[in-house]
C-alpha cells in the first residue's frame, strides 16, 4: 500500500494512500521520468478527472477515490487526516481517445493525422495517450484509415465503434459470470435479502449490467446508441397503482429491512421495528398481573355510566 508525498512550506507532508499494481508505480533506474499523475478529460462527462501514466507513459490508469466521513490513517508514527483510499486500475486508452475522434468528426468530418485530433488546450497532457502501447495499435477499432506515403490518416467510424463496444460488453459479461457477481434482480436477493431465494439471472440481466459499466466511460448519446445496437428491449416501468395493495406493502417492508434504518426515504412504511427490552422491563413482564387494575382506571369519571333524572 504505497503512498505519495509532497513537501509543503509548513514542513508538513501531504500523503495519499493508494492501491496499485507494481507495474503502475515501478520506475526503472534509467527511465527519463517515473509515474506521473495528471488530469485528463473524463470521456463521459468531459470534465477534469485524475489519471496516472506509468513510467514511459506506455499505460494509462484511472484513479478512483473511496471516501468516507471521519476516516484517517496511521502511517508510521504519524496520522494522515485525509482518509481517502485511492484505487489505481488499468484503463483502455481508446476510451480517452474516443471523445476527441467524435468531436473531430462532427466539426470537420474528414481524415486527419491522429496527433492533430488528440489536442486539447485545457488538458495538454492528453497527447501522452498516443504513447500508450495499445492506442495506435487499436485505433482501427474506432476509425476508418487511409495511408498516404508513410503517414496514416483517421476518421471516426460510428459503425466500427459500436461493434467494438459490443465486443467489450460481451467480454464484460464473461468476466461477470466467471466472478459469480450478482446482477439484475439477483443483486437484491443475494446481497440484501439473504433469507429469500435468489432470482434467476438471465442473459439480458448480464448485458444490461455490462452496458451500465461501459456507459461510465463513453458519452451519454453513444451509450443510448449502444443499448439499441445490443437489441435490448426497453425496461418496463410499473406504476404504484398497478401493484396490488398487499404487494406494495411487502415491497415497502423489504426496502426498510434491506437498507437498515432508511425509513425516512420510504414514506409508505409506517411500521416501526420492535425495540429491545431492558432487564427491568423483562423482570416486570414476568410479574403476575392478575387482579391488578390498569392505571387508566384511576383517572376515569366516577359518574360514567349513570344518568340524570329531571
Amino acid at each position: 500500500m504505497p503512498s505519495r508525498r509532497k513537501r509543503r512550506n509548513d514542513s508538513h507532508c501531504d500523503q495519499w494512500v493508494l492501491l496499485a499494481q507494481e507495474s503502475a508505480i515501478h520506475a526503472p533506474e534509467k527511465a527519463d521520468c517515473g509515474p506521473v499523475f495528471t488530469r485528463l478529460r473524463n470521456p463521459k462527462t468531459g470534465t477534469a478527472a485524475l489519471y496516472l501514466f506509468n513510467s514511459g507513459a506506455t499505460q494509462v490508469y484511472e484513479v478512483k477515490a473511496f471516501d468516507e466521513d471521519y476516516r484517517s490513517w496511521f502511517i508510521g508514527q504519524s496520522v494522515q487526516y485525509d482518509g481517502r483510499l485511492l484505487f489505481v486500475t488499468p484503463l483502455d486508452p481508446l476510451f480517452l481517445v474516443l471523445p476527441y475522434l467524435i468531436q473531430a468528426s462532427e466539426k470537420q468530418g474528414k481524415f486527419q493525422p491522429v496527433d492533430q485530433v488528440i489536442k486539447d488546450e485545457e488538458f495538454p497532457r492528453c497527447s501522452s495517450i498516443l504513447n500508450c502501447t495499445r492506442t495506435l495499435q487499436s485505433l482501427h477499432h474506432l476509425t476508418e484509415e487511409k495511408e498516404i506515403g508513410n503517414q496514416k490518416f483517421y476518421k471516426y467510424s460510428r459503425e466500427k465503434t459500436l461493434v467494438w463496444l459490443k465486443k467489450k460488453t460481451e467480454q464484460t459479461v464473461k468476466a461477470l459470470k466467471n466472478t459469480n457477481l450478482s446482477v439484475g434482480g439477483g443483486v437484491q436477493s443475494s446481497m440484501l435479502i439473504r433469507n429469500k431465494q435468489v432470482t434467476e439471472v438471465t442473459e439480458e440481466d448480464y448485458l444490461r449490467y455490462a452496458h451500465g459499466l461501459l456507459s461510465e466511460y463513453i458519452p451519454a448519446d453513444l451509450s443510448v446508441e449502444l443499448l439499441k445496437f445490443l437489441e435490448l428491449p426497453a425496461v418496463a416501468t410499473k406504476t404504484a397503482t398497478s401493484e396490488p395493495p398487499s404487494k406494495k406493502k411487502k415491497l415497502s417492508d423489504k426496502l426498510v429491512e434491506a437498507e437498515e434504518d432508511y425509513t425516512k426515504f420510504n414514506p409508505n412504511s409506517k411500521e416501526k421495528k420492535p425495540s429491545k427490552m431492558t432487564a427491568a422491563q423483562k423482570s416486570l413482564a414476568k410479574v403476575d398481573k392478575s387482579g391488578m387494575k390498569n392505571i387508566s382506571t384511576f383517572f376515569t369519571s366516577k359518574n360514567k355510566g349513570t344518568t340524570k333524572t329531571a
